[in-house]
């Protein structure tokens, strides 16, 4: 009750002040140039006398050490210095030219620009001593790419900004560090529509706006303020503000990093659990879909094909569980019912845990595994294969059985009341199939340094996925440190295989990719 206190008298006065700004506005008793005015006076006169005030009226010869300061300091400056030279020599070499961005370009870019910022990623964790080079490029791809899977046995022993960092990964790779790119910089132009293609995931790349950067811009708004929402109930739930603030950005980042070693465990609160639950789930949908619910109404969801298929197949895998549970687990009902609804909505985009999965029913693990493939829907922050592709791939299947019956008649594809061009479905054919190869490719290539072969698919299937926990060797409560060096570098690359979806990725692999003079 007493740190409820201090939050709210830090808090509400500053609501209350927004909330008399706003009803001024709406009522017109101001107009927007008064309030600018206001503004300016309050920022720049009112903010700096206070914290000169408070600074002045601080001890700071008790908190104040200068060795760690000079640290700290020191190692932002190295790490916006790196970042600020890389940019220059960017610029410097860039065409002055302005011209469209081509496809390849948009390709390179992205690419590019993921393995860039999850180099810059690591430099907290190896310039703060905690991790090595490889460890730390390992525990960045994982926080960029959502997949939470963590070289660190001893989270207790890191600072509160670090471990602040590994969640905010999490959240600027969530919605995409291209997404946010287009959605913060208007300067971009219309020509990043390459870029945005290859980052988004889902057979389709669908456009609630006209305008790009308007609506990667109502994305980012969507996304910070679900991101809000969550970190405010989680405090009410019991969470102090930081922690709140960080399981808010893993959750909506679909990620799973936490600040404590046993993960979500260490709550042990039904309240926290169940929100949790929910946010997961919510994270999981499609983005511009809620957006045009926010326009259009809830009719938008209902007709959703894929929303539908998304939370059926969460249905049908929470009831599989919580049998599973009771009857081979001798598990009792609520607790059963309580672990499946958590496990099923993490499993399928986060990778939080709540119970050591790797010890239930193998029905319970098959039902978790399926989730860790099939993912969330397009459009979301979570990875996978993806509901939409699933929903094709069975009606697809379906119409082939059709016409088997009847040769001559016409079948076609629909999927939200529209027709599915065949492209699209020889699209999703071919993406499924490199999707499952990699997972058996990538199980072969572990099981070559020695991991059991249903821990090296387990692996597979989470790192593929970008999800976290597996089984075996990296179960619910292990983490992925003992792994040999070779076997987290091809970690690394998966990882980024899986968030870019494959064909990106391969893309830049071709050699005719950088020869070719011709755009494309």
């Amino acid at each position: 009750m007493e740190n409820l206190m201090i939050s709210a008298n830090a808090v509400l006065p500053m609501c209350l002040v927004m909330a008399l700004g706003y009803g001024t506005r709406r009522l017109g008793w101001l107009r927007r140039e008064e309030i600018s005015t206001i503004n300016k006076i309050a920022f720049r006169i009112f903010l700096p006398c206070l914290l000169y005030y408070n600074i002045y009226c601080s001890d700071l010869s008790g908190s104040f050490d200068p060795l760690l300061m000079t640290y700290a300091v020191g190692g932002v400056l190295l790490t916006f210095g790196l970042a600020l030279a890389l940019f220059c020599v960017l610029v410097t070499h860039a065409r002055r030219e302005v011209r469209a961005i081509t496809m390849r370009e948009g390709i390179a870019i992205t690419g590019l620009g993921w393995c860039i910022g999850a180099g810059i990623g690591m430099l907290p964790y190896v310039l703060g001593g905690c991790l090595g080079f490889l460890d730390g490029l390992f525990e960045s791809l994982s926080g960029f790419t959502g997949t939470g899977a963590t070289v660190i046995t001893a989270l207790s022993d890191l600072p509160r900004s670090l471990l602040f960092w590994r969640s905010m990964t999490h959240w600027f790779g969530g919605l995409g560090i291209i997404v946010i790119f287009i959605a913060l910089l208007p300067q971009a132009g219309q020509s990043t529509v390459y870029m945005y293609n290859a980052e988004t995931t889902g057979p389709t790349h669908d456009r609630v706006m006209p305008r790009l950067q308007s609506m990667t811009g109502a994305l980012f708004r969507l996304y910070a303020g679900l991101t809000l929402a969550a970190a405010v109930i989680y405090w009410l739930c019991g969470m102090d503000a930081v922690t709140a603030a960080n399981h808010a950005l893993s959750t909506l980042g679909t990620g799973g990093f936490s600040t404590y070693d046993d993960n979500a465990m260490a709550f042990d609160n039904v309240w926290i659990e169940g929100w949790m639950s929910l946010f997961m789930i919510v994270a999981g949908g499609n983005f511009a879909l809620y957006y045009k619910v926010w326009k259009k109404g809830a009719g938008a969801l209902r007709r959703n094909t894929e929303f539908r298929a998304y939370l059926g197949i969460l249905a049908a895998a929470m009831l599989l569980v919580t049998g599973s549970l009771v009857s081979a687990g001798g598990m009792a009902l609520p607790q059963a019912a309580r672990y499946a609804v958590f496990q099923v909505a993490s499993l399928s985009t986060t990778g939080f845990v709540t119970a050591d999965f790797d010890r239930w029913p193998a029905l319970a693990k098959g039902v978790l595994l399926t989730l860790m493939v099939i993912g969330g829907c397009a459009g979301s922050t979570a990875s996978g294969l993806k509901v939409s592709r699933i929903v094709l791939l069975v009606k697809s299947s379906a119409q082939i059985f059709l016409a088997k019956l009847h040769p001559h008649a016409l079948h076609v594809v629909r999927m939200n009341g529209h027709t599915v061009p065949v492209s699209v479905l020889h699209r999703v054919g071919h993406f499924f199939f490199l999707y499952m190869m990699a997972i058996v490719l990538f199980a072969l290539a572990f099981t070559a340094f020695g991991v059991p072969i249903f821990d090296a698919v387990g692996i597979s299937v989470t790192t593929l996925g970008n999800v976290g926990p597996a089984f075996g060797i990296a179960g619910a409560t292990c983490t992925f440190a003992p792994l040999p060096a070779g076997m987290k570098v091809l970690l690394c690359f998966e990882m980024l295989l899986g968030r870019l979806e494959i064909f990106t990725l391969l893309a830049m692999l071709q050699p005719a990719f950088w020869r070719t003079k011709h755009p494309w």
